[in-house]
């Protein structure tokens, strides 16, 4: 009998939880708000974009070539895969 109200009040509870998610997404209000929102992004956006600062290029001389690079690769042993493979 517990287990049955216990139940009961869990379902009733998810019902509620939808209807109100129901209520409120299509609301009036809410839709007006998100047109509102998709129209003006344009707006802000290029009010945003106009007031970015232009910063200073400093990354002259940043990378550097490393030599010892070439070298390293020359000295490592051939990569044996497919002698695995080979039948002897």
């Amino acid at each position: 009998m517990l287990k049955n109200i216990v139940n009961l009040f869990l379902i009733l509870c998810c019902i509620l939880f939808f209807i109100s998610i129901y209520k409120y997404y299509f609301s009036i209000q809410n839709i007006t708000n998100i047109t509102n929102n998709r129209t003006n992004i344009e707006t802000n956006l290029k009010d945003k974009s106009v007031n970015l600062p232009i910063l200073k290029n400093d990354t002259n001389d940043v990378i550097e070539f490393n030599s010892g690079f070439n070298e390293e690769i020359n000295e490592t042993k051939p990569r044996n895969f497919w002698n695995l493979l080979k039948i002897k």
